[in-house]
């Protein structure tokens, strides 16, 4: 592995430090009252380069167990641990409480250092030896190779760097691709700089530049430096050290338990879906609603469990549980956490992360619940992006499915395809970007739409159809307006309706006139052609044709949209044929005499002043004339 955490494991005073100053020449006690009383009991970092050239950041954690809390800050980033026991105790309690926290978090490569080698015999290091193969069998730490050391003399430290090395040389590598994640683990400010917050960077990359978030504080900062190991660099990859001063960041607005990310990458819960072991030497079974303590990366807040499926969970079993936390968790799928009692504050369990924002509070002992979780745990990617999209009335991108999913965001685009290729999906694509619905969500809103126009077409069958805002925000207000039109222009493809610029209709619907209203139009088109270039105004045209004014705006709307009537002015209406007739009139004219004024298409029209105004007004408009002074002259539609 190119770039690895290395971090120490051990009952106080077992000489985990003195460790890491043999191996790397840096003491990482840094506090005052850690060098006058002899133990650390914060988190010390060190770097270390091994024989192969491997550069390793090393966390060196306190084994007090005052001082629990502060392990498990370091621990969520571990990639090898170094398990320390001291030759001339043996085994303690902090011993077995690191160990467990080590099967917990699963961190699978490490090494054992029997260390203080130089105060004991042969006959007693044997003994030691024999005890710990029994602590370490059947955890992850089973097979492990175990070193002998003295920090003092310098005995056995050439062999356990080679040792380490061989170890870190099989130790997965992180991936680089995804949001970047780094949980901070200190912080501090430096006059001149500003604010600087250091962590292990889980996933993804960061670069100087970077506009990043702080969760759960929502707060954006800028990444203005940036450097590994004490020396500058440009950017960083997953599973480095990073130092990050951050622009734009106060010191007071952070602290350790936050997550810097990727804007809009990760959102925070108070509640999450896991599977939840209890640690088989826990003295007691742990009863649901229990309030514990919840470690994830290096926060820690407090929460009860919601046990899903039964009252009460043994120790040594595990069981789907939901966590409901006093404050709000940065977490992603498939991370590990751990959970201590309230009190006394012991070790007792831990897991593994299945939803990180679940949707709802479950309700227990439901099939569909319980059916629901295990596809999300152990489910294929086809599975996991099709129960993502299961009741999801978004139309996710995806990276936002990836996010959901917990899954990288090339296996979404396989699963897409294959589930697309199924019939399971519909992928829209627009302006580069893959919108995923299911197929089956996708006729559901066909129907709703469908339902909603049968009733609006028989209410008003002269409109075109529902106007496509107001259905928007009436039906889909969860999605916005570009996303919106690309379902409906989705639907039109489909066959599935008709959309205009303004309104969406059923494919079959054709706006029109029932039985009644035709007889009302024939009047008004009678009335209006007699009238010829006098025509009345609305509200007399409606009483000579005898329907109401109010209940006439739908047929005025329809006669206008089909052209069959022309406004040419605020409650001044022509029958659409006399506006082609004067038309044909005014261009014969003008044709004629080059010129013509408000008097002459009086005249020219046989009508009066009131009219001829608003006629050649309309016309201006229409681009047939155009007015200079008190004339007009032929507009560019007549040259």
């Amino acid at each position: 592995m190119e770039h690895l955490i290395i971090g120490t494991a051990g009952h106080v005073d077992h000489g985990k430090t003195a460790l890491i100053r043999a191996l790397t020449g840096i003491d990482t006690d840094r506090l005052k009252e850690e060098k006058e009383r002899g133990i650390s009991i914060e988190l010390g970092f060190a770097s270390l380069t091994l024989p192969s050239g491997r550069r390793a950041g090393i966390v060196d954690v306190p084994g007090h167990e005052k001082f629990i809390k502060n392990m498990l800050a370091g621990a969520g980033g571990f990639d090898l641990v170094i398990l320390v026991i001291a030759a001339d105790e043996g085994v303690m309690p902090q011993t077995r409480e690191h160990l467990d926290i080590i099967e917990l978090l699963q961190v699978k490569k490490g090494v054992v250092v029997l260390t203080k080698a130089d105060l004991v015999d042969q006959e007693w290091l044997d003994l030691v030896r024999e005890e710990t193969a029994e602590l370490l069998k059947d955890t992850v730490l089973e097979n492990t190779p175990v070193a002998t050391v003295s920090a003092l003399t310098g005995q056995g430290i050439p062999e356990l760097l080679r040792l380490i090395d061989q170890v870190a040389g099989v130790v997965q590598t992180r991936s680089d691709t995804g949001a970047p994640r780094l949980p901070v683990d200190r912080l501090f400010s430096i006059t001149g700089f500003g604010t600087i917050v250091t962590g292990t960077l889980l996933s993804g990359s960061l670069k100087v530049g970077d506009v990043v978030e702080i969760q759960p504080r929502g707060i954006n900062a800028r990444v203005r430096s940036m450097q590994i190991h004490g020396d500058k660099v440009e950017t960083a990859g997953a599973g480095q050290r990073v130092a990050l001063n951050l622009a734009g960041l106060e010191l007071e607005q952070i602290e350790r338990g936050c997550v810097v990310t990727g804007l809009k990458s990760i959102t925070p819960s108070h509640r999450l879906d896991v599977r939840l072991l209890l640690l088989k030497n826990t003295s007691r079974p742990l009863k649901n609603r229990t309030r514990i303590r919840f470690y994830l990366g290096t926060g820690e807040t407090l929460g009860r469990v919601v046990l899903l499926d039964r009252e009460e969970l043994e120790p040594g079993s595990t069981a789907y549980a939901q966590l409901e936390l006093e404050h709000q968790a940065v977490a992603a799928k498939g991370d590990r956490f751990v959970i201590r009692s309230y009190s006394p504050m012991l070790t007792i369990g831990g897991g593994t992360i299945i939803d990180p924002l679940p949707k709802r509070k479950h309700k227990r002992f439901r099939k569909e619940v319980l059916d629901a979780l295990a596809t999300r745990e152990k489910g294929t990617p086809e599975e996991l992006l099709e129960q993502y999209l299961t009741g999801n009335r978004q139309l996710p991108e995806v990276n936002d499915a990836a996010t959901g999913t917990g899954l990288p965001q090339s296996e979404v685009k396989e699963a897409a395809k294959n589930l697309c290729e199924t019939g399971t999906l519909k992928q829209i694509n627009s302006d580069g970007k893959k919108y995923l619905l299911l197929k089956d969500t996708f006729l559901s809103w066909a129907d709703e739409i469908t339902e909603l126009l049968n009733f609006y077409h028989r209410k008003y069958p002269l409109r075109e159809g529902y106007p496509r805002e107001e259905l928007r925000s009436r039906k889909f207000k969860q999605l916005n307006n570009k996303i919106f039109q690309l379902l409906l222009l989705e639907m039109k493809q489909d066959g599935l309706l008709r959309v205009t610029s303004q309104a969406v209709a059923l494919q079959s619907f054709e706006p029109g006139p029932g039985p009644e209203q035709q007889k009302v139009i024939t009047k008004i088109k009678k009335i209006l052609k007699d009238a010829v270039f006098l025509p009345p105004s609305w509200r007399e045209l409606c009483r000579r044709a005898d329907f109401d004014e109010t209940a006439g705006a739908e047929l005025l709307q329809y006669l206008l949209r089909t052209g069959e009537m022309v406004k040419v002015a605020d409650d001044l209406y022509f029958s659409g044929d006399i506006i082609v007739e004067a038309r044909e009139k005014l261009s014969a004219y003008l044709r004629e005499k080059g010129e013509i004024s408000v008097g002459e298409l009086r005249d020219l029209l046989k009508t009066s002043r009131k009219y001829a105004l608003p006629l050649l007004e309309y016309f201006d408009r229409e681009k047939i004339t155009r007015r200079v002074g008190d004339k007009r002259l032929p507009g560019r539609a007549m040259e």
